[in-house]
């Protein structure tokens, strides 16, 4: 961000954190802003404040905007949020996991867990984030801390990171609905369908229950274990993977992929001949929901055949697997938050200050690759290719 940017930042903040009153937090966010987006090195108050374009003791307004203020960061997200889906072409709503690792006990929300991919124990904080897909790349618009163990029921360790009281531990499913409660009543983002990866989600029939409880379409990939009921007079349960290893109940489609070094590939996709529903939606809100199974099979041996039900139905296979490209750039997004944005290296203690801290990197993200403002080029965004999704960072 060139020094020149001030008249366009200033409109930025005005817009964005019009929810702040007071003039000094407007000055403070700008300050932080652009530490975020100009500062090399950890984005910490004491290593921000060093920079020569923020002002001598810097350390102590940075520290106290985002430790010790109170400012309410949910006006701020949804103003955010607003601003992109207006402006970005959004075409999907999407989760990403975020785990910060962490030294010591203290830091808000920080445990100990295993990490599904590596089968190591790590102490970290975990995070969900809330991002909006369009054609200018993934954009993070929420967050929610993972809280668990003494977090949750510690009064005293509760009061000394300023845990509201309604935070609770909560399955990870949980929060994504939540999500989806809250985006419906966003303009220009309330029917987009939802691509999810629910293959490390231990209630994915739960989250795919209240997304169509709200009438939301889902193109989510699953675990080859997942329950389904087959069959429209007689349904009969059986697993995802159980059921398209049955050779006539599947048919192939071939799709035209751009692989990594340009070359056009072919990709074989099987589609289920008809559509299956969930046990657990009978009776319920959306009971009626069909879904279609999708796989790509296993790869010469080297990778496993992945599993999708999107209850976009009658769109073509094509189309609907576009939307993947979604996740990956969701996941380009965290990428750029942890290596230049700094959403890793939040030192304080609080969970208002985790909350503050992510709302600004959010935020400095949508000032840097939403190009709303023609008259100041940006930086492209992240790739987000149509091509193979990657399996990384699953939610």
């Amino acid at each position: 961000m060139a020094t020149s940017d001030g008249p366009r930042i200033q409109r930025f903040v005005e817009d964005i954190f019009r929810s702040l009153h007071r003039v000094e937090q407007h000055r403070w966010a700008r300050a932080y802003l652009r530490a975020l987006l100009q500062g090399s090195g950890k984005k910490t108050p004491r290593r921000m404040a060093q920079e020569d374009f923020l002002p001598t003791a810097a350390m102590r307004g940075l520290h106290q905007f985002i430790n010790a203020s109170s400012w309410d960061w949910r006006p701020v997200r949804r103003g955010l949020a607003r601003r992109v889906a207006a402006t970005a072409s959004p075409y999907a709503w999407t989760v990403a996991e975020l785990v910060i690792p962490k030294n010591g006990e203290h830091s808000v929300g920080v445990h100990r867990r295993v990490d599904p991919a590596t089968r190591q124990t790590v102490n970290c904080q975990r995070a969900l984030g809330l991002f909006l897909a369009g054609a200018q790349g993934a954009f993070p618009v929420d967050w929610s801390l993972v809280l668990s163990g003494p977090w949750d029921g510690d009064p005293e360790r509760r009061r000394r990171a300023r845990i509201p009281e309604g935070e609770k531990e909560r399955p990870v499913g949980a929060y994504v609905l939540d999500y989806a409660a809250d985006a419906v009543t966003l303009p220009h983002g309330a029917g987009l369908p939802w691509v999810l990866d629910l293959t490390r989600c231990d209630d994915a029939a739960g989250v795919l229950t209240g997304l169509a409880r709200e009438r939301l379409d889902v193109l989510a990939e699953v675990d080859p274990g997942q329950i389904v009921l087959a069959g429209q007079h007689t349904p009969t349960v059986r697993t995802v993977g159980g059921l398209m290893g049955i050779r006539h109940a599947r048919q192939p489609h071939v799709m035209m992929r751009q692989a990594p070094d340009g070359r056009t590939k072919a990709v074989t996709i099987h589609t289920y001949t008809g559509t299956v529903r969930l046990p657990q939606l009978a009776g319920a809100d959306g009971g009626s929901r069909a879904y279609r199974i999708l796989e790509r099979p296993a790869l010469d041996g080297r990778l496993p055949a992945r599993y999708w039900l999107t209850s976009l139905t009658d769109r073509p296979v094509d189309e609907v697997l576009s939307l993947v490209r979604g996740r990956t750039a969701a996941l380009s997004a965290v990428s750029v938050l942890q290596n230049r944005l700094g959403v890793l290296d939040f030192e304080g203690r609080s969970f208002p200050g985790w909350h503050h801290h992510m709302t600004m990197a959010s935020a400095a993200y949508a000032y840097q690759y939403l190009d709303d403002d023609p008259g100041h080029p940006l930086d492209p965004p992240p790739a987000a290719r149509a091509g193979e999704p990657s399996r990384a960072g699953a939610s």
